[in-house]
């Protein structure tokens, strides 16, 4: 550190320890200001530029040092001083103040911090480089911090000081001038009906001056376009997957006049291409695995013979049995307007929908995205020659492939590779990264990859695609691995490496609507996007691509889209399960030791084996873990992850515990049915209270049994 800055900081030092050792808080209070009123009026009157200019310096360094005493000084300026020099005096004392905190605070820690955090602190930089000046003004209107934190914050940031400035100066104004007003009738010391009213502008102030704010932020957002007079709709609906029919059905439920919007199937990927045909072909593929450890089960003589086009057929019946529950006619008969058609986006307030009858508009006032998201092919040479399947047109195959490349080892990835291969095929799964299950703790990655090699699966991790080929009539991939060159030969090409929002062609682009970094739809904590009455859940927003968590994001966009003018709801991730279905199943909640040591979380691991569950073995499938994640010496659930049977029914103990602060005692004291899989939540409990046990008093206790036996 700069011989400069250690200067600074042992003046600041000096400061505020001097303000606390000398007890110079007590000058502060409003009990020594009344004690001191009839001094303090005279001082005023007999020397009034001189207390004026005393009360500015005091006021600037006490805001300057961060230390307490602001309030009352503004409450005090408004007595002594009455509205108009208070308010003159106190305004421009609190800015000065301010920036001088900001000032000492960028001078000593902002090279630092942004050294040793940049990366993390770079979407915030971004931020304050594009409305810096207006994210500090809201701060200021309607503090959601306390100012002197407010001043030490942006001091870290990249924001001019002159814009700091001139923003707190303006910001602060309207608050110090409530201050003051109280300040004027607190001086009285008697109840009265300005005072009451000084009180009510206190309490009143934060909730209008935030209503002011979202009125000027609409202001700049909807400038440039004209709102209709009136509405054709309450609400439209872009997408009818899961997250566009939970928000169509609430708007409904709400008698609100909702229309809904699909280009293609009712029901999104969920029903037509994802989780129900995927969990119908999990299943046939695991009865045949079953079926050939039939000896396992004492079983003498068990075949089973299938057609993988009859397989095929059977998760088409599935997909038709669940359709009625998305289909057209239950959501009109709940008051959907349900129309197969394109929709995009012309204005803040209207939706262009092109179906058989024509084109027309309707004017509503909330759009919700619910567009989806579609699988990503990666852009590899030669992949368009050799052909490919996605998550989307696998399910048209009715030949079984003999050699299946399937590339990337994420849930899709690793749960339809498992699927093939009990089938019959031959399958090459293909990962770039270090291991399968990358989001998953390695010990939990490497009991599926175990698996899947006893099952014949060859898994290449480290292995990146480099191109495809038809080569002498065969299709090939080339992978690099290392500075080897692998050659995989197929017949099928699966690529199964993410999937990408569907952000284009619906008038986005037009509007100014941003999209993130991993190209889903920019959204706020209220899932609104730019435009506050324009908002989108589900897959196209993210942060998470599940069929559930768009079900959970749905309820906010639609509660926010309807009654966003007079309350808005924030959306919670905090509790998020997720599951993939490969066989042993692999499900979790919060935090895994992975992401604990990624994040710098203390935490304590208590696992479970299910090898030692009665149930478990009972049914054959004795194997997997229960792990727990808590709090150092504590029974509170940072997260847990379960691999086994049923782990993705298993887990919901678990997130019902941690979404209502359930700790492992109490789990440990539920009753729980014997012989059951659940059982191992329990047991997992048990072992972190035998972890927690206390030793010492067990030690006394052991004692007083010899005593009592003696």
């Amino acid at each position: 550190m700069s011989k400069s800055k250690l200067l600074v900081s042992a003046l600041i030092i000096a400061g505020i320890v001097a303000f606390f050792v000398f007890d110079l808080k007590q000058y502060f209070t409003p009990d020594y200001f009344q004690a001191q009123r009839a001094t303090i009026d005279a001082a005023v009157k007999s020397h009034p530029v001189r207390t004026a200019l005393l009360f500015f310096v005091t006021y600037v360094t006490v805001t300057g040092l961060s230390l307490p005493g602001a309030a009352i000084m503004t409450l005090a300026g408004g007595a002594v001083f009455g509205l108009l020099w208070g308010t003159v005096i106190v305004s421009f004392a609190s800015t000065l103040g301010a920036t001088l905190a900001f000032l000492a605070s960028r001078f000593l820690l902002r090279d630092w911090v942004q050294q040793r955090f940049g990366n993390k602190l770079q979407p915030i930089n971004d931020g304050i480089a594009r409305d810096g000046g207006f994210y500090l003004f809201a701060l200021r209107l309607v503090p959601a911090f306390p100012f002197f934190v407010i001043n030490l914050v942006m001091g870290l940031t990249a924001i001019r000081t002159w814009t700091f400035y001139w923003v707190s100066q303006i910001g602060m104004f309207a608050g110090t001038v409530v201050y003051v007003y109280a300040g004027t009738q607190l001086g009285e010391f008697r109840i009265s009906a300005g005072l009451l009213f000084a009180f009510a502008l206190l309490g009143v102030f934060p909730l209008a001056a935030k209503k002011l704010l979202d009125a000027l932020k609409a202001r700049k957002v909807y400038a440039g376009w004209t709102r209709p007079v009136r509405f054709d709709r309450n609400l439209v609906v872009i997408g009818a997957g899961s997250a566009g029919l939970v928000s169509s059905y609430i708007a409904a439920a709400v008698k609100a006049k909702v229309t809904l919007v699909e280009k293609h199937k009712m029901g999104g990927d969920c029903l037509n291409t994802g989780c129900v045909p995927s969990k119908a072909l999990i299943k046939s593929a695991k009865l045949v695995a079953t079926m050939k450890h039939a000896a396992d089960y004492g079983l003498k003589n068990a075949q089973v013979e299938f057609d993988f086009a009859e397989v095929m057929e059977r998760v088409q019946r599935v997909v038709r049995e669940v359709e009625p529950h998305d289909s057209v006619e239950r959501y009109t008969a709940l008051g959907v307007e349900c129309i197969t058609g394109t929709a995009k986006i012309t204005s803040p307030w209207s939706v262009e929908i092109a179906d058989d009858a024509g084109m027309r508009t309707l004017t509503t006032r909330g759009i919700i995205i619910a567009a989806g998201a579609r699988p990503f092919v990666p852009p590899i040479p030669g992949i368009e020659e050799t052909g490919y399947l996605t998550s989307d047109t696998v399910w048209k195959l009715r030949a079984l492939p003999k050699r299946l490349v399937v590339l990337g080892g994420g849930p899709i990835g690793a749960e339809l590779t498992q699927c093939f291969a009990r089938l019959g095929a031959t399958v090459t799964q293909v990962e770039m990264l270090p291991r399968i299950m990358i989001r998953e703790d390695p010990e939990i990655s490497e009991m599926v990859v175990q698996r899947f090699r006893e099952e014949g699966i060859d898994v290449l991790v480290n292995h990146k695609a480099q191109r495809c080929a038809v080569e002498n009539g065969e299709k090939v991939l080339y992978c690099e691995s290392g500075a080897n060159t692998v050659r995989i030969v197929f017949d099928e090409l699966l690529c199964a490496v993410g999937r990408v929002a569907n952000t284009t062609g619906y008038g986005l682009e037009e509007l100014g609507i941003p999209v993130t970094g991993s190209r889903t739809v920019e959204v706020n904590e209220f899932m609104q996007t730019k435009y506050p009455n324009i908002l989108a859940c589900g897959d196209v927003a993210g942060p998470y691509q599940f069929t559930h968590t768009a079900a959970h994001t749905a309820w906010y966009a639609a509660v926010n889209g309807l009654f966003g003018g007079f309350k808005r709801f924030r959306a919670d991730f905090s509790v998020i399960p997720w599951a993939t279905f490969t066989d042993p199943e692999v499900a979790r909640v919060g935090l895994n030791e992975t992401e604990a040591k990624e994040k710098n979380i203390p935490y304590e691991v208590t696992t479970y084996g299910i090898d030692d569950l009665d149930r478990a073995i009972a049914d054959g499938t004795a194997h997997g873990v229960v792990k727990v994640l808590t709090v150092p010496r504590k029974d509170k659930i940072l997260g847990a992850t379960i691999a086994g049977e049923h782990a993705g029914d298993l887990i919901t103990e678990f997130v019902t515990a941690m979404k209502h602060g359930i700790g492992l005692n109490k789990i440990l004291g539920t009753i729980h049915i014997y012989p059951t899989l659940a059982e191992a939540n329990k047991y997992v409990a048990g072992n972190w209270k035998r972890d927690h046990a206390p030793k010492r008093l067990l030690e006394w206790v052991k004692r007083f049994h010899a005593w009592r036996r003696n």
